[in-house]
């Protein structure tokens, strides 16, 4: 506040600013200091398609077919066999491997519930990772 010399009209306030701008100042250089040390998490690195068309040759390949009428036909790596026998086959396939990946390439006619009866099958049978195999999987899009 200040007062006027030599007239009789009383104080006049007015407002000081220079503070307010120099905690503005100081507020502005911390948080520039602060901003940059701000931790940052983990990179992601996204999967990169291989040049390759398919699984690897170790890897196991289940075809599920739709057969003539409600039937399912089921293959692995080319070799028929039937539901009924699907778990001891694939729990015999992964008894000696580390990676227990199953691939399944499922027919278009087929609903997804068919595909995920064998998908059961497969976690039953001791197989950890399932993927599915589609058209654009295999086209190599």
């Amino acid at each position: 506040m200040t007062a006027t010399n030599g007239d009789i009209r009383g104080l006049a306030s007015e407002i000081n600013v220079t503070p307010m701008i120099d905690v503005l100042l100081v507020l502005l250089i911390i948080f520039m200091v602060i901003v940059p040390a701000v931790p940052r998490g983990e990179t992601a690195v996204a999967p990169q398609a291989s040049h390759k068309n398919g699984p690897r040759e170790d890897a196991v390949v289940l075809e599920v077919i739709g057969g003539v009428g409600n039937t399912i036909d089921l293959r692995i790596n080319q070799q028929p066999v039937a539901q009924g026998e699907l778990q001891s086959r694939l729990a015999a396939i992964y008894a000696n491997r580390a990676q227990r990946v199953l691939f399944i390439k499922g027919d278009d006619r087929l609903s997804f519930k068919e595909i995920a009866q064998i998908i059961d099958i497969g976690h039953a049978a001791g197989v950890d990772q399932i993927g599915l195999m589609t058209p654009e999987v295999l086209a190599g899009r």
